[in-house]
């Protein structure tokens, strides 16, 4: 009986071995099936596609806010998110221009504020990092001692792509005809 009970307590033994080693090799398979899927996943071209758009939404949306929003009473401020937010000509044109800009705006004494409504991607270029984005503006106009009028704009802007991030690179209305196309 002694033997019949060893003989048991082996081939038990043994089972448990076979069955633990399988359950590891099953474990070590799925790791790596799943392991391999993830990796594929986080270097997907179309997922760094999704990303640099949404990327170039974000900031181009706040850009353009900031293009739109200034407060006359400091006007260096908002001059200093211009050049933050723009590169290539249309930075060399705001910094060049900054005195005379500065001037003008508060000789003008309004303060406005801007908020993006709604805003769309383009076009985007991934490659050659650069975006278009199209964005609908409503920014409240306050004349110093006047009432706030709110207006309504549709925005264009070039987007590039530089060191530091996404910037503006052009900004002007959306040309007649565009919208809506």
């Amino acid at each position: 009986m002694d033997t019949q009970r060893e003989t048991d307590r082996h081939r038990l033994r043994r089972n448990l071995v076979l069955v633990s080693a399988t359950l590891a090799a099953a474990a070590a398979v799925c790791a790596a099936i799943f392991g391999w899927s993830w990796w594929s996943a986080a270097h997907d071209e179309s997922l760094q596609f999704a990303r640099d758009r949404d990327d170039v939404l974000r900031i181009g949306q706040q850009d353009i806010v900031n293009f739109n929003t200034l407060n006359y009473k400091n006007v260096d401020a908002g001059l200093n998110q211009w050049l933050d937010s723009s590169t290539g000509q249309l930075h060399d044109e705001i910094a060049q221009g900054k005195d005379d800009s500065k001037k003008r705006i508060q000789d003008a004494k309004t303060t406005t504020t801007a908020k993006v409504v709604d805003a769309a991607v383009t076009q985007l270029d991934d490659r050659a990092g650069t975006a278009t984005l199209i964005a609908l503006v409503d920014t409240v106009v306050t004349p110093e001692g006047g009432q706030a009028v709110t207006k309504r704009n549709e925005f264009q802007a070039a987007m590039t792509r530089t060191p530091s991030g996404w910037k503006i690179s052009a900004l002007g209305p959306v040309p007649v005809g565009s919208a809506g196309s």
